[in-house]
C-alpha cells in the first residue's frame, strides 16, 4: 500500500469564460467619452446609428449575443505527497497554482480526474476564504475548527494560543468583516496552523501581512512540517520555498513542467525567466491577471542620458517606461511597480499612491515612465511586476514582466561592491577616527 497522503491523478479543471460583444465600459466611460467628443459618442451611439439602421447602443436594439470560450486551467496534473512532506508550488501568474489548491481544499470540483487525500485539511487561501463575514473572530475560530471535525474541548485548548499568534485579542468579539486585510489573514493563518490539521495547504495570501508576522508565519509552518504534518506552499518569494521545501513542483499552462528537489526547480525556473527574450513580448504574454480594459505591451529601460538598455551600473539613475493601450481613456489612475530580485525577495515598492505625481486621466494609448534617481543596489539581475489601476480595479497586472542587471561601476572608492548574498541595498558611508 502507497504511504501517500495526498495522490492526484490526471487532474483536469476547464472554466468557460463569457464575453459580451461590445463596449461595456461602464456610465462613468461614457459620461467622459459625452463631455470630450460629443460627436463622435454620438456617431457611436445615438442619432447617427439610428439613422443608418445600425444597432450598436441603439434605444431598442437587441443587444449582442455573448461569446464564449473554454479555458483549462488545470490540465492531466498528476503526483503523489507523502506524509510528512514540505512542498512548495511555483510558477507564474495563471499557471494553475491557485486552482490547484482550490481543488485540493474542495472549495471546488475538478472537471476530469480525481484527488485522494488522507487526513483533515486546513487551506490558508485568498482574503475572504473560510470565514463568515458576520461572525465575530471568537466564533470563526470555533466553527473553522469544528468544520475540521474538532470537538470543542480541543478547540479550546487551542484558542489562546491562536488568538496570542494572531495579536487580534482586542477585535475578538467584533465581526470579521471589518477586519482589515491585516488582521484577518493573521487569525486566518493561527487558525489553520493550530487546530492540527494533518495537512496545511497555505497560498501567497501571506504577502498581505507584515514582514514580521511572515516570519512567524514561516516558523510556524517549519514547525508544522517537523511534527511530522504535511504542507503545501504556493509563493513567489523563492527564498522563501527553497528555505522551507523539500520537494518542488512548477506550473506552466495548467500543466507540470518540472517536479523534483526544490533548489533544483528553483533554479531552472529562475533560468527560464530570466531570458530576456520571453520577457520582451508583453502584449502576448497570457500569464496576467485584470480585466483587461487596459494592457501592458511594452516595459523599457533607459539610463542617465535615455539610452535604452538592460545593464545600469550601481548608483546610476533608471528611466523605466511603459507601454500601453486601451481602448477609452484611463480615469482614476494608479501606477505600482515592485522589484525583486532573482529569488523572488521584493527589494521595493513603487507607487503613484504614494507620489501624486500623475495625472489621474490618461489617453487611451501612451507611455508611463518612472524615474528612480539612484538605484543603490546590489549587483545582480533584479525583476520587476508592474500594475495599472483605475478607480482601484485591477485593470492589468504582469508579475517578471521585465528584468535588468545591475553591474559594478564604481559606487564606492575602491570599484567593488559587496555581494549581493550580504544585502541588496548599497549604502555610501565614510569611516574616521572619531576625536
Amino acid at each position: 500500500m502507497s504511504d501517500y497522503i495526498i495522490k492526484v491523478e490526471h487532474l483536469s479543471k476547464r472554466y468557460t469564460i463569457r464575453h459580451q460583444n461590445g463596449t461595456g465600459d461602464g456610465l462613468r466611460h461614457a459620461i467622459h467619452d459625452f463631455a470630450t467628443a460629443p460627436l463622435r459618442w454620438l456617431r457611436k451611439h445615438g442619432a447617427w446609428s439610428m439613422e443608418h439602421g445600425a444597432t450598436n447602443g441603439a434605444p431598442g436594439s437587441p443587444l449582442p449575443a455573448p461569446s464564449s470560450e473554454e479555458f483549462w486551467a488545470l490540465r492531466g496534473v498528476s503526483f503523489e505527497v507523502k506524509q510528512g512532506e514540505v512542498v512548495g508550488i511555483i510558477g507564474r501568474n495563471g499557471a494553475g497554482k491557485s486552482t490547484l489548491l482550490k481543488i485540493l481544499s474542495r472549495i471546488t470540483e475538478p472537471t476530469e480526474g480525481r484527488v485522494r487525500i488522507r487526513g483533515r485539511v486546513a487551506s490558508l487561501l485568498e482574503v475572504g476564504t473560510g470565514f463568515h463575514p458576520e461572525l465575530t473572530g471568537r466564533e470563526n475560530i470555533f466553527v473553522n475548527g469544528a468544520i475540521l471535525g474538532m470537538t470543542r474541548v480541543e478547540i479550546a485548548k487551542k484558542f489562546d494560543e491562536i488568538v496570542d499568534f494572531s495579536g487580534v485579542e482586542k477585535f475578538l468579539d467584533t465581526p470579521v468583516k471589518r477586519y482589515s486585510s491585516g488582521m484577518y489573514v493573521r487569525l486566518a493563518f493561527a487558525v489553520a496552523a493550530h487546530l492540527e490539521p494533518e495537512i496545511l495547504i497555505v497560498d501567497e495570501v501571506l504577502a498581505v501581512g507584515d514582514f514580521e508576522f511572515q516570519k512567524r508565519c514561516l516558523g510556524k509552518m517549519n514547525e508544522v512540517a517537523t511534527s511530522g504534518r504535511t504542507v503545501l506552499f504556493v509563493s513567489h518569494n523563492m527564498a522563501a520555498v527553497r528555505s522551507l521545501c523539500r520537494i518542488g513542483i512548477c506550473l506552466e499552462r495548467g500543466r507540470i513542467a518540472d517536479l523534483g528537489d526544490a533548489g533544483e526547480i528553483i533554479t531552472r525556473y529562475l533560468s527560464s525567466i530570466s531570458n530576456t527574450s520571453q520577457l520582451a513580448n508583453l502584449a502576448t504574454r497570457q500569464d496576467r491577471a485584470g480585466t483587461g480594459a487596459a494592457r501592458i505591451v511594452s516595459i523599457t529601460f533607459c539610463d542617465k542620458v535615455g539610452h535604452m538598455v538592460d545593464t545600469v551600473g550601481t548608483g546610476d539613475p533608471m528611466r523605466i517606461r511603459i507601454g500601453y493601450r486601451a481602448e477609452h481613456p484611463i480615469l482614476g489612475v494608479s501606477c505600482q511597480l515592485a522589484i525583486y530580485n532573482e529569488w523572488g525577495v521584493p527589494i521595493t515598492f513603487l507607487s503613484t499612491e504614494y507620489t501624486r505625481d500623475l495625472d489621474s486621466v490618461l489617453p487611451p494609448n501612451g507611455i508611463i515612465e518612472c524615474y528612480v534617481p539612484t538605484l543603490a543596489l546590489a549587483v545582480g539581475r533584479y525583476f520587476v511586476d508592474f500594475c495599472l489601476k483605475s478607480d482601484g480595479v485591477k485593470l492589468d497586472h504582469i508579475e517578471r514582466a521585465a528584468s535588468f542587471v545591475l553591474r559594478d561601476d564604481g559606487f564606492f572608492p575602491s570599484g567593488s561592491t559587496p555581494p549581493a548574498s550580504y544585502g541588496a541595498a548599497l549604502y555610501q558611508h565614510h569611516w574616521s577616527l572619531a576625536t
